[in-house]
């Protein structure tokens, strides 16, 4: 089977800079040289992408201890290494940028999505599983807990591509929107990967 090992971070003319003992790249590409402020795209996309991301690697990390299949064992592992760094990157930025890591205002504020319904049960933004949904997972066994991963890890990365994407149109840190596209592209190619591995099982995506 084919893999896809997910791309992390590393922009050319990024400058690394130690922050508390980790590494996080700080802008010198031509993007914006001020520091961006508590309600921009850019801390927006940050606090909610560390959120975002923390359940995948919460979700890869349940189905690894579900199943022996090679397969969903290394892709879970793929996902899990490389969203971990990315958050880390995230706060680290916020940390930088001495921005707060929570907000008071409703996630996607900053793609003007705010006031969108909420799926509730602990789904905070589009694409995330709900409480329910991971109680099920933790459930789950063998091939049974490898679809409901990869159908659930679907709709995860279709929600991070739409966010992403948002980050590529609104966010003024150079470094930040190499990053989000990055996202997008190791995302989509995942999807089209995790579509492969549904149809193997005799399965499919749920939307």
């Amino acid at each position: 089977m084919r893999r896809h090992v997910g791309w992390i971070t590393g922009a050319a003319a990024a400058v690394l800079v130690a922050v508390g003992g980790l590494t996080y790249a700080v802008a010198e590409d031509g993007g914006s040289s001020a520091t961006p402020g508590a309600d921009s795209a850019d801390a927006g996309f940050a606090r909610d992408m560390a959120v975002h991301h923390q359940q995948a690697v919460e979700m890869s990390f349940i189905v690894r201890d579900r199943t022996d299949d090679k397969d969903v064992r290394l892709l879970a592992y793929d996902i899990a290494q490389t969203q971990a760094n990315q958050r880390g990157m995230l706060l680290g930025w916020l940390d930088l940028w001495g921005l707060p890591k929570v907000s008071s205002d409703p996630p996607m504020t900053w793609m003007d999505m705010g006031d969108m319904p909420s799926v509730g049960d602990g789904s905070l933004m589009p694409g995330m599983a709900t409480r329910t949904e991971l109680k099920q997972l933790e459930r789950l066994s063998g091939r049974q807990a490898e679809v409901l991963y990869l159908q659930l890890m679907t709709d995860h990365h279709k929600g991070g591509v739409h966010m992403a994407e948002g980050c590529v149109e609104r966010c003024t840190v150079g470094v930040e929107r190499q990053l989000a596209q990055g996202m997008v592209d190791a995302q989509r190619s995942e999807i089209d990967l995790m579509k492969d591995m549904l149809a193997e099982r005799g399965a499919k995506p749920r939307s």
